[in-house]
């Protein structure tokens, strides 16, 4: 017999628990165990007056953040309506059924305001980090970086030659973070370089091709994670090309360093951090072993002798050619100051057999060496070592965290403008992953059947 859904008046009274009715395993009760906001009142106190209307809860502000970065809701116009209507959201924010949700305005007045001048998401990262370092999940012995662009919040169509100024009534906050940071050796002064195009909303991203399509605006996140459980141990925002994240690098270790005590024993990277000068500050000033592909530009496409035939003799400070001959240097630095010349007689390199192998077009050969050549022998001996091969392949777990930040957090372009809008956007979404990772490693014990 058909059913009839029978509707009586309605109660009364209801008990109703948001408890019961978030699912054990739901990844917001498993992330809420390791969210510690127990220090934001007291570190917001100083930004705050003592008398006047008291303002919208701070830790429920960045529990909505939260919310919004694990799960990839862009908008906090939407994240407040999400919040609004999912039960599991009003759990984990502290809602409950009848809370009331903040204005998706109040978000953008506290982060142009006491979050950015107290430096507070910086501050929820380092504790979400601390939090796994007490859980052990940081080894803290081998670190990797690598950077990825991030479209900037930004029109190429209505880009300007950067050889021009901008136009006198583009004053907003985004040209006046540019200009703060035009000194800044992760933005305007990474490079002399003046880049083809500016956007007047971003005049900070940088226009690049790097990927090999059209050209786009575009910060770089730079990311340091310990390769034992791929930990974000740091994030820095910077411009989009090689010197600028190569300094933010320089920046993350030194931070981690004084910060949080991190010292790490050997660093994976690619060939964009094997420049001579990044080699000798990790080996001579850093004591870390550079697990690093040498950038070298020694190797001939005419068939005549590398660099590599010239053997370098340390006690004399000079280079012995195939054919048994020396090349001395004057000892003066040229190429920015960075390079010894070492040449060759030209007496000897006429009279050799070897000369239309070594140099068919020049009276004598010329060996270029760097003057962080040590730090570089350095690394092409670690290259030599299975322990190499094996950080080779862990340095891939960088590329993964990027993979995820991009596809299931959905952070392939910026929502915010200007160098401040991405260091925020960079740092929550570093934020939520390591809280996902926590999640996922440390699963919740769940209470034992009594049979």
């Amino acid at each position: 017999m058909m059913g009839e859904r029978r509707v009586d008046q309605a109660a009364l009274f209801f008990e109703f628990s948001l408890e019961g009715h978030v699912p054990a395993d739901h990844l917001l009760r498993a992330i809420d165990r390791f969210v510690d906001l127990s220090e934001v009142r007291a570190h917001l106190a100083p930004f705050y007056s003592e008398t006047g209307r008291p303002s919208i809860d701070p830790e429920l502000l960045i529990r909505m953040l939260l919310v919004g970065y694990c799960y990839g809701i862009r908008s906090e116009r939407r994240l407040c309506e999400e919040v609004h209507l999912n039960l599991a959201y009003r759990w984990f924010c502290r809602l409950g059924l009848d809370g009331v949700v903040p204005d998706h305005s109040t978000f953008s007045k506290n982060r142009h305001g006491r979050f950015r001048d107290s430096d507070l998401l910086r501050h929820l990262f380092e504790t979400v980090l601390r939090r796994c370092m007490a859980e052990g999940l940081v080894g803290g012995d081998g670190f990797a970086v690598d950077a990825s662009l991030i479209k900037a919040d930004a029109n190429r169509q209505k880009g300007v030659e950067g050889s021009k100024e901008l136009p006198p009534e583009m004053a907003s906050r985004a040209v006046a973070e540019y200009l703060a940071v035009l000194d800044d050796d992760a933005f305007g002064a990474a490079t002399e370089i003046t880049p083809k195009y500016l956007s007047p909303a971003d005049p900070a991203a940088r226009w690049t091709g790097a990927h090999g399509g059209p050209a786009f605006f575009a910060y770089s996140t730079n990311y340091l994670i310990d390769l034992d459980n791929a930990i974000i141990v740091d994030v820095e925002a910077s411009t989009a090309i090689r010197q600028a994240e190569v300094t933010a690098t320089k920046t993350m270790i030194d931070r981690v360093d004084r910060r949080l005590g991190l010292r790490p024993g050997k660093l994976a990277a690619d060939s964009a951090y094997g420049s001579a000068e990044m080699l000798n500050w990790l080996v001579e000033e850093r004591g870390i072993e550079p697990h690093i592909p040498v950038f070298d530009k020694s190797q001939r496409s005419d068939g005549t002798f590398p660099r590599d035939n010239f053997t370098y003799e340390h006690e004399a400070d000079a280079y012995l050619c195939p054919g048994g001959k020396k090349l001395t240097t004057t000892g003066t630095l040229v190429n920015d100051g960075d390079t010894l010349m070492y040449r060759a007689s030209k007496y000897d390199c006429g009279t050799c057999s070897l000369k239309q192998r070594c140099c068919p077009n020049t009276p004598a050969r010329r060996i270029p060496r760097s003057v962080y050549e040590g730090a570089r022998d350095i690394a092409r001996g670690v290259a030599r070592t299975t322990a190499y091969a094996v950080s080779r392949r862990q340095r891939k777990k960088v590329e993964m965290l990027f993979a995820h930040l991009k596809r299931i957090l959905r952070l392939d372009r910026l929502r915010l403008r200007g160098p401040c809008g991405a260091h925020d956007e960079f740092l929550l979404a570093a934020t939520a992953q390591n809280l996902r990772k926590l999640a996922k490693l440390i699963p919740i014990l769940q209470p034992a059947s009594v049979a």
